[in-house]
């Protein structure tokens, strides 16, 4: 596979569209008035809807596509150790998804996050819209997709798993050759109107202020996966975290777990015998595409973030807890590429959340500008989680194996 430059790649694709929709959106309110501007923003208007509804149209088939080929493949494969290895998982992210609830709930409210902006323009009404309705909603989606992967796994459904596995690989085609490039022309048109109206001028501040917090709350947590992990392994967390500079920084490069992972196994192998080797062989490779902690505290506390910004107010206590345990199951499901913890739960920002096209673009924006960031608190987590599997493994009598079978 051909390695992607960072011109090629989604975040500076996402980040041009965002400088550009900005300068149109300034030069637009500076032109306010003339025929050519209202033209434009007449037909910045009609394609952020339509590619909103575009994509909204394909959230429940990713939904469908990511969450039940993974219950599936976890069916087939309950071995005592994956099944302690997703418990970890799970466990962390939803941890890390309610530690960001808690953060935010607590911290955002001292920054003064005021969506009543004043001297806002206003937009006009959409001209042209092409409504293409969702084929079920986000919810159905998911309780069909759990459902029926369940039943598969149940009843050791063969045929039926291999269609979900290729419905998989023609949704993550959808994804990359369809939704990941409409995404700029969304996100270039909201912060064109954005830009407009005045409002993304003035809480750019508060953007930087969210995402230098959500990166100390990054290293927060990684300390607390390593001090317990140590505590039960009784080993020492230290020989594991010295050696993995090198994961910590290819992750920051790659923004991909799966891009990331022959560095993060060398890393592991250096800190054998904290390690045990042959739960290196297994935990980092299966950790790698269902721990994702760092993006799931990103996304859950930039929710609340966009929330209050866009519509006044947090989300309530009820959908946030919803929404973390749901967050849980769609990281363990979401694909192991740049973006893919936000594309797999967009269901749920939609859904659970009630966030409309401006909502999402600017939450896709935001998080993709530092996925690196969470990325690598992924990658670097998934050692605490291997130093968890050897703990259990000792504790349970469980001796070296050469090959344990994911």
């Amino acid at each position: 596979m051909e390695k992607q430059g960072f011109v090629h790649s989604l975040p500076f694709r996402l980040l041009v569209a965002l400088i550009a929709g900005i300068a149109a959106g300034l030069a637009l309110a500076a032109a306010d008035g003339s025929a050519l501007a209202e033209a434009i923003l007449n037909i910045m208007v009609c394609v952020k809807f339509i590619s909103g509804q575009l994509i909204s149209f394909c959230v429940p088939l990713i939904i469908i596509g990511f969450i039940a080929p993974s219950i599936t493949r976890l069916g087939n494969n309950a071995s005592r150790m994956l099944m302690v290895a997703l418990c970890l998982a799970y466990i962390s992210s939803i941890g890390a998804a309610f530690f960001a609830t808690a953060a935010g709930y607590t911290i955002l409210p001292s920054l003064n996050i005021n969506p009543e902006v004043d001297g806002l323009k206003e937009l006009p009404s959409v001209a042209f819209e092409l409504n293409i309705p969702q084929i079920m909603p986000v919810m159905s989606a998911l309780f069909c997709s759990v459902m029926v992967g369940l039943a598969a796994a149940w009843n050791s459904s063969k045929y039926i798993t291999l269609i979900l596995e290729e419905f998989q690989q023609i949704v993550l085609s959808i994804v990359t050759r369809f939704v990941i490039p409409v995404l700029p022309v969304l996100i270039g048109c909201t912060f064109c109107t954005l830009a407009y109206e005045g409002s993304i001028t003035k809480q750019l501040p508060i953007f930087l202020i969210i995402i230098l917090i959500v990166m100390a709350g990054h290293y927060i947590w990684l300390t607390l996966l390593y001090s317990i992990a140590g505590a039960y392994s009784g080993r020492n967390p230290m020989n594991i975290v010295k050696h993995y500079g090198p994961a910590y920084m290819t992750a920051v490069g790659t923004m991909s777990s799966a891009a990331t992972l022959s560095v993060a196994l060398d890393c592991a192998k250096k800190a054998e015998p904290t390690l045990r080797d042959d739960l290196v062989n297994f935990g980092i490779p299966l950790f790698a595409n269902i721990h994702l902690c760092g993006s799931v505290m990103t996304e859950t506390f930039f929710v609340m973030a966009v929330s209050k910004m866009l519509y006044g107010e947090f989300p309530p206590v009820g959908k946030m807890i919803l929404f973390c345990l749901l967050l849980g199951v769609f990281a363990i499901g979401a694909p192991g590429v740049p973006g893919g913890t936000v594309m797999a739960s967009l269901g749920l920002i939609t859904g659970v959340l009630g966030f409309d096209e401006t909502g999402t673009a600017l939450m896709l924006t935001i998080f993709a500008l530092q996925d690196s960031f969470g990325t690598a608190c992924n990658v670097t987590g998934d050692g605490a989680l291997t130093l968890f599997l050897t703990g259990y493994a000792e504790k349970h009598g469980i001796g070296t194996q050469k090959n344990i079978e994911i």
